[in-house]
């Protein structure tokens, strides 16, 4: 049994919650850069190159790359062979708090009802999936609430197959336009319940730019959504 203290963990989140708001991911940011150099339009051309720009400023900087630091988002994969000393839920709350105070990060998680900030933006959205091992993995996303409020869940009916997903998903594009701030990730999620859906379309965004699913079907599908909404 492999025994970590709850401070490495909230030291760990902290540093982590600060870096995502500085730094994008390396896929990412090939993405964008891959993205510019095949732009044919002059004025898309010029955004894809300030927005490379920008990221480039914060990361040297240590600023944010966007004003929306996001509601924090932690996955988490604990190993079943591995003991947590001390509360694992504080640590990791406690660790969001830190990076979003330490980070200068903009506060911006409310009570749903009276609205009031909470001043720390916490609490932070936890998903814990135990696994074998003597490991624990942490994954960090700050969900920036403009494309947030884009999501959309929708229950079809048997009958739709996967031409009504096809469907619901490029509508759904459309209809956010702009306002998830493109480019944007499309995180689809099918199946199970009504939650699962979710968490497996905001999992979906974690997975790097161009990877395809491992199932020949699914990436199929994946190629002709990517085609047909740009």
């Amino acid at each position: 049994m492999r025994e970590i203290n709850s401070s490495e963990i909230r030291q760990a989140v902290r540093d982590l919650a600060i870096a995502a708001a500085h730094d994008l991911e390396p896929d990412i940011l090939e993405a964008l850069l891959a993205a510019r150099d095949r732009e044919t339009g002059e004025l898309a051309g010029n955004i894809l190159e300030v927005l490379v720009a920008n990221a480039n400023i914060a990361s040297r900087d240590r600023i944010p790359v966007c004003q929306d630091t996001g509601t924090g988002i932690l996955f988490l994969e604990l190993g079943q062979e591995v003991h947590i000393r001390g509360d694992l839920q504080e640590a990791l709350q406690e660790g969001v708090r830190l990076g979003y105070e330490e980070g200068y990060l903009r506060k911006s998680v409310c009570d749903p009802l009276t609205r009031k900030n909470t001043g720390t933006n916490t609490p932070a959205v936890v998903h814990i999936e135990l696994v074998p091992g003597d490991r624990v993995t942490i994954r960090f996303l700050p969900k920036g609430c403009g494309s947030e409020n884009m999501s959309s869940l929708v229950m079809l009916p048997p009958a739709a197959g996967t031409e009504g997903v096809v469907r619901h998903v490029i509508d759904r594009v459309l209809a956010a336009g702009s306002n998830p701030c493109p480019p944007m990730i499309v995180g689809v999620g099918l199946g199970g319940s009504f939650e699962k859906a979710a968490l497996l379309a905001k999992k979906a965004l974690l997975r790097p730019v161009g990877e395809k699913s491992g199932r020949e079907d699914v990436a199929v599908l994946e190629e002709r959504l990517l085609r047909e909404i740009n």
